[in-house]
This record gives C-alpha cells, sequence and structure tokens, in this order.
C-alpha cells in the first residue's frame, strides 16, 4: 500500500500549513507549476517526489523534468501532465494519448479547479489537485490525499485551506 499527495500549481511557494499534511506519504506527485526548483527539494526531504513541469516552469525545471510522466505505483498505471482539460473537453491531443496508455488514473494540474472524476468513457480516474500555492485566482488552496492498495485507489481526501494573500 502506498500513500501519496498529489499536488500541482505552488507557483513557487510552498504553504507550511501544508506540511502537516504530507507526513505519511510514501509519494509526493507535483503536477505541474512549479514555480522554482526548491519546492521539489522541499518536497523530496519529506518523500519520493514524481513531477512533470508546468507552462509557467522556466529552462532549470524544463530541462529536469518531463511535460508527461508515466509509471506504475501498486498495479494501477498513472499517466501525469500539467495541461490536460477535464472531460470530455481534453486538452488537445490528450484523450488520444489516454486512449493509447489506458491508465489507470490521468492527472493534470492548470486550471487551479480541483477535480476527482471517473471518466467512464476512458476508463480512467480524473484528478487536478486544484493549487496549493497562492497565485491564482482560487480562493480555496487544495491538494489531494490517498492511498492505493494493489489495485484500489481508496481513501480519497480533499485538504484544503483559506488561500493566503499574495505579499
Amino acid at each position: 500500500m502506498k500513500n501519496i499527495i498529489l499536488l500541482s500549481d505552488t507557483h513557487g511557494w510552498m504553504d507550511k500549513r501544508f506540511l502537516v499534511h504530507l507526513e505519511g506519504a510514501d509519494e509526493i506527485w507535483h503536477a505541474g507549476d512549479i514555480g522554482d526548483k526548491s519546492i521539489l527539494e522541499q518536497l523530496s526531504a519529506m518523500a519520493q517526489v514524481k513531477a512533470v513541469y508546468g507552462n509557467i516552469d522556466g529552462a532549470p525545471l524544463r530541462h529536469e523534468l518531463p511535460e508527461w510522466l508515466e509509471w506504475e505505483t501498486e498495479q494501477v498505471k498513472v499517466m501525469m501532465t500539467h495541461i490536460g482539460g477535464r472531460p470530455p473537453k481534453y486538452a488537445k491531443g490528450v484523450r488520444e494519448r489516454i486512449e493509447a496508455s489506458n491508465p489507470g488514473i490521468f492527472i493534470c494540474g492548470h486550471s487551479h479547479i480541483l477535480l476527482i472524476q471517473h471518466d467512464p468513457a476512458l476508463n480512467c480516474l480524473h484528478l487536478n489537485p486544484g493549487a496549493a500555492g497562492k497565485s491564482g485566482w482560487h480562493r480555496v488552496q487544495t491538494l489531494l490525499r490517498f492511498c492505493i492498495d494493489g489495485t484500489d485507489v481508496r481513501n480519497m481526501e480533499v485538504i484544503e485551506l483559506p488561500r493566503l494573500p499574495i505579499s
């Protein structure tokens, strides 16, 4: 069994109020718009990190991270990118890529809108953790916590905090 934290859109800022929720994670997944390498370093000190770059990430992160990432955790195939859209309106080329890979979980960020939805047309769980950072139009900072046990994805929990003001 693996305990997973999923976040996105930190935009260079890691809210210390989230740190208690990261404790006990086996893996932390970041769906892009990291903003600064120091975010990955903070997360890596807590658990194994899997991350993709987002549209605001500069050359250093783009050289270190992929745009798309596919892997298996326990017995669940996972696919992650930053800009993916949402069911049934995926970004250009995303639906075809999901169909070709057939993941159990598809993850994206970018919208700052939290979404947990099974897509029956693609037979996969679509996850967008919203935005963990304070930059953007969202009013609540969010991340997801769940576990994967064999082929089961369970105990999905939304962690939300009132957004701190941008200073």
